[in-house]
């Protein structure tokens, strides 16, 4: 038996929900020990950021520690004690209070940010940061294994021995959501011989999601297209940082719908509605370690995935997605043009295809399964 534990909210952040349909997947029994904080990313950040808000948060997550905690032990007398924990995405501080829960099982903690990391992407500096790099070191030193989603991420830690590389992965809703859609985007030979591509990105326009590059790719490819007679429309879904300006930028650009906040439920759905699925174009530092959520959510979704060109995006899923350089938006523009061409878009849809299956969970969690697998006979025989 696997405990997934924390306060982690798997609606909001899917990762956790991957890790254990993929371990189930795989024949291990999981349960879950979940009492959600209620934040997202965003929200925990500017908390962290902003430490007159410490109290709040404080407030919230003694409370649904004492409910976990209740939860641990009623678990344990009914299933007797597990042969791992898995404290779910966002555990930075959950993993401390699962070690003391349970200190003699295998700890594992998924670690898919780096707390300082994060905070520096979007604009903090000095002694905060300082503090935030400090409970990763602490947060991951706790653990027994640590899960993260790259390489790149793998060498950040201070004991890379202890990491294990599981991609983000997408859950099975956008796989259900992309086999429903299939067929029903315009193919080739029904479109309007101008072109026609619709496209949608999600997200909460960071720096490292470069939607200020992407607003001026669109810009132009939308110019160029409606001069030769085709169409390009755009779906915005998301706030955040650069929403703003993003939303300036393109002001007077015809063909773009905006929605501030889509349920998760509803999100797979509007996304394999699209033709394309935008990923991040930003160049800042951790923008070249990642591949993010909607990559792989694209992909399942049977949308064409346009995103940039980094060393982890390329080793990981490169034949699968249509590659631009970060943060150039004219290389950006002159690949929604091209897609907007009958062919092109149907060869990119079969590369899209051809790489659905390596995000299911129960493939990109194989490597974990082999780390716990060697750790316990027990966790052996499961498999």
């Amino acid at each position: 038996m696997i405990v997934a534990f924390g306060t982690y909210d798997a609606a909001r952040h899917p990762r956790v929900a991957v890790i254990v349909a993929g371990l189930r997947a795989h024949g291990y029994e999981v349960l879950e020990a979940n009492r959600p904080l209620g934040l997202s990313t965003a929200d925990r950040v500017r908390i962290l950021q902003q430490p007159w808000r410490l109290g709040a948060l404080v407030v919230r997550l003694l409370r649904c520690w004492a409910l976990l905690a209740v939860d641990a032990i009623r678990l344990r007398r009914r299933r007797g004690a597990p042969e791992a924990v898995v404290v779910g995405y966002l555990g930075h501080f959950d993993v401390f209070l699962a070690r003391l829960l349970y200190p003699r099982t295998t700890l594992v903690l998924d670690h898919l940010i780096f707390a300082g990391d994060t905070a520096s992407d979007r604009g903090a500096a000095g002694l905060r940061v300082r503090l935030l790099n400090l409970l990763d070191r602490l947060a991951t030193a706790c653990a027994d294994i640590v899960v993260l989603d790259t390489e790149e991420h793998l060498r950040m830690l201070p004991e890379p021995a202890k990491g294990v590389v599981v991609p983000v992965g997408a859950s099975e809703g956008w796989f259900a959501a992309g086999d429903a859609a299939a067929g029903t985007p315009v193919q080739g030979e029904d479109r309007a011989p101008g072109g026609m591509l619709s496209a949608v990105f999600f997200g909460l326009f960071t720096p490292l999601q470069g939607t200020a590059v992407l607003a001026d790719a669109v810009a132009r490819a939308v110019e160029t297209a409606r001069a030769a007679g085709g169409d390009l429309s755009l779906t915005m879904v998301g706030s955040g940082q650069d929403h703003a300006a993003v939303r300036t930028r393109l002001a007077d650009v015809p063909g773009i719908t905006w929605l501030e906040w889509v349920e998760p439920s509803s999100l797979p759905e509007l996304v394999a509605r699209h033709d394309v699925c935008l990923g991040i174009f930003g160049d800042t530092p951790k923008a070249l370690r990642v591949v993010p959520n909607k990559v792989y959510q694209g992909l399942a979704a049977g949308c064409v995935v346009l995103t940039s060109d980094t060393p982890p995006q390329r080793r990981l899923l490169g034949e699968h997605l249509e590659l631009v350089p970060p943060a150039d938006p004219a290389a950006l523009a002159d690949r929604l043009l091209a897609l907007m061409e009958p062919r092109a878009l149907d060869a990119a849809r079969h590369r899209t295809r051809s790489g659905r299956d390596g995000a299911r969970p129960a493939e990109v969690v194989r490597p974990l399964v082999a780390v716990l697998a060697g750790r316990s006979r027990r966790l052996r025989a499961a498999l």
